[in-house]
């Protein structure tokens, strides 16, 4: 047979955040507007991960107001609060937790008003679907914008503030045993693939992907998240090579340097596996960056799978696989 097919399975753990005593701290201010409306300050920087997204959703659950009343403005060190930077998986556990804080701060502030207002205590009031209740009762006390309202009325500003830090102890320099991070991301990939065995060619056919995200605070794009890690880790499988020759870069363009096309990304099934991580936002882990380590692993152990042989050097190009099935027949 010249095409053979084999499937593998690759898994992981991934710590979110900085992780072994390294400063992972991030800070967010909300403040609620007189008609209603939040507006988010976050140095986070959205790269296109869904950040903005996510801490917008983030306000409106914790304050209780719709999310098309929510806005942020982000990544501007000028006017924002320090998130530090936007890596290690970290900005919705990080950054998302600062802003849950900080809306919880607001809501405070403004829940204490209201009850002023209406000679009630503050605290056992709370606000759903937009509206002020008690919270044993569900008696509705007034419209959460005409709380903000009044408020603005009498000349109050309601700014939330939170710094959250995730800083992690070190493991320990003798056992190298201990809590280096504050949580980890779960996953599991089966990879399908088909080894033409005259060309040496690999064509990853399907990847079936199970993440442990903790609370999807955003289903689509955790699952988006995950769909493009798989298609890095398809060109990190089977075409992308750094060359370096006497100190220079045989790879310099995308001519010479192969990455995924749509035509090289394979069929894909995202199953996402939430959990309660009792220290993220509403249970919120990270999920971009350890989505990618399962894809390769997976590929490998399917072309092992699919001709019995083993290659331990990536990518997996024609080359090797035509190399590895001559010194198969050698041996044999």
């Amino acid at each position: 047979m010249m095409k053979k097919r084999g499937r593998g399975i690759g898994c992981n753990l991934y710590g979110v955040g900085y992780g072994f005593n390294r400063p992972d701290h991030s800070a967010a201010m909300i403040e609620v507007a007189d008609d209603g409306s939040v507006l988010i300050l976050s140095g986070a920087c959205d790269m296109g991960q869904g950040s903005d997204t996510a801490f917008c959703q983030i306000a409106a659950e914790e304050l209780g107001v719709p999310y098309e009343r929510v806005r942020i403005i982000s990544g501007d060190s000028d006017t924002t609060p320090d998130a530090l930077a936007s890596t290690a998986s970290r900005q919705t556990f990080v950054s998302g937790r600062a802003v849950q804080l900080a809306a919880r701060d607001a809501k405070e502030h403004l829940l204490r008003f209201c009850g002023e207002l209406n000679d009630m205590d503050g605290h056992k009031l709370t606000v759903v679907n937009d509206q002020v209740i008690v919270s044993d009762t569900g008696e509705v006390v007034m419209d959460f914008p005409l709380l903000a309202e009044l408020a603005h009325q009498e000349g109050k500003r309601f700014i939330g503030f939170a710094w959250y830090d995730n800083t992690t102890a070190d493991v320990d320099k003798e056992t190298n045993q201990g809590d280096a991070y504050a949580c980890y991301i779960y996953a599991t990939q089966v990879a399908d693939v088909e080894v033409d065995t005259k060309t040496g060619e690999v064509t990853v056919l399907r990847v079936g992907a199970a993440h442990d995200v903790g609370k999807a605070i955003n289903p689509m794009m955790c699952e988006q998240q995950v769909e493009g890690a798989i298609a890095q880790g398809v060109g990190y499988a089977i075409m992308e090579e750094v060359i370096l020759k006497d100190g220079k870069t045989l790879t310099p363009s995308f001519s010479k340097f192969l990455i995924p096309t749509v035509m090289d990304v394979p069929e894909m099934k995202t199953y996402l596996i939430e959990s309660n991580e009792h220290l993220g936002p509403f249970g919120a882990k990270g999920v971009g960056e350890g989505a990618i380590i399962p894809t390769a692993v997976a590929v490998v152990n399917a072309v092992y799978d699919a001709i019995g042989v083993r290659i331990r050097d990536l990518p997996i190009t024609p080359e090797k696989i035509l190399a590895a099935l001559n010194s198969q027949k050698a041996d044999q």
